[in-house]
């Protein structure tokens, strides 16, 4: 428990730093929040040791999908350079990776990549 709190705390860290940074520069507020940082200390598991299995599968999945999330930071700006509203664009954006996930695990499973 203890050390799900701790992982809690220093996400919640990475992304205050993220934003605050990004006050200042948002080049440097992206380059923190696209760190693989919440991905490590998952690699790290719940308080334990996690086979190397386990971090195999933890690290191939999370390659995935990231894929189909790359698409969101296009889209989102493309609207809202195009006159959308911040939430509708936020909304259609997300919804789009949503979309996105559901064909990259569609087609992982037709190409026989378990996750």
């Amino acid at each position: 428990m203890l050390y799900a709190v701790i992982k809690a705390l220093l996400s919640g860290v990475v992304i205050a730093a993220a934003s605050e940074a990004a006050k200042r520069s948002p080049a440097i507020g992206a380059v923190i929040l696209s760190l693989p940082l919440i991905s490590i200390l998952a690699f790290f598991g719940c308080g334990g040791t996690p086979p190397i299995r386990e971090r195999l599968r933890l690290s191939q999945s999370t390659f995935w999908f990231v894929l189909p999330t790359l698409p969101m930071f296009l889209v989102l700006p493309a609207l809202l350079r195009n006159g959308a509203g911040f939430w509708p664009a936020l909304g259609l954006s997300c919804l789009v990776t949503l979309l996105l996930y559901a064909a990259m695990a569609w087609t992982l499973g037709k190409l026989g990549i378990s996750l």
